[in-house]
């Protein structure tokens, strides 16, 4: 078992609260098709990275705004196959609320769309994409979140399910509980610790309210 002691917990969204993937793939695709782009190419780096820069990356010649309000829209739109990642909700409960957040490289329209539909509680404090200028893996918005949470980015605890957020947050100097949930464990292990399921992961508050993280 492996024990993190934090001040606060900073959770990507999906892969890791939201299980999305077969909704990102089968959005991405469409658009690929649509837009005369190599699929294979863009699923390869869909996944914890913001939409605007997939995009800058495989179709330049786009405007890229504008993509990226198509592609959100139809994401927060298509609800097949998307779920609660189970132990999500449990979790989150056992965590005081101004003690986590999410940082996700999705839209504020997609992010809040998302944890409605699973019924999941929406955090006081929210980083979004329109929220940072550089997206993950850039340390910018887990620090964000950090600093809105008002925590030393030394004292939080991540969990992430891509590579991308885990160089992220690394690069932000927090600890990472990565979750082969997204990506196999072994792409994730720049991780201090990787777990299959949230359930895995055990969260209580001691007498001086800081947070123990147990990794089961």
């Amino acid at each position: 078992m492996t024990i993190f002691s934090c001040s606060a917990i900073l959770f990507d969204l999906d892969g890791v609260l939201i299980d999305s993937t077969r909704s990102v793939d089968r959005q991405w695709r469409a658009w690929a098709r649509q837009k005369g782009v190599d699929e294979e190419k863009v699923i390869a780096i869909a996944h914890g990275v913001r939409t605007i820069e997939v995009i800058q990356q495989v179709a330049p010649h786009l405007d890229a705004e504008a993509e990226v309000r198509e592609i959100e829209s139809r994401e927060a739109e298509d609800h097949e196959g998307v779920s609660v990642m189970p132990g999500a909700l449990e979790l989150l409960l056992s965590i005081p609320e101004e003690l986590w957040c999410v940082v996700t490289s999705g839209t504020r329209l997609l992010a809040s769309a998302r944890m409605r539909f699973g019924g999941l509680p929406v955090p006081k404090v929210l980083v979004t994409a329109e929220d940072v200028t550089n997206g993950k893996p850039h340390p910018e918005p887990y620090l964000r979140g950090a600093g809105l949470l008002g925590v030393k980015p030394a004292e939080c605890l991540v969990i992430e399910d891509a590579p991308a957020g885990i160089q992220s947050a690394r690069a932000s100097g927090m600890k990472v509980i990565g979750m082969a949930s997204t990506f196999a464990a072994a792409e994730l292990s720049k991780a201090d610790a990787v777990v299959e399921r949230l359930k895995q992961i055990r969260v209580s508050v001691d007498g001086l309210g800081k947070l123990e993280a147990r990794v089961l």
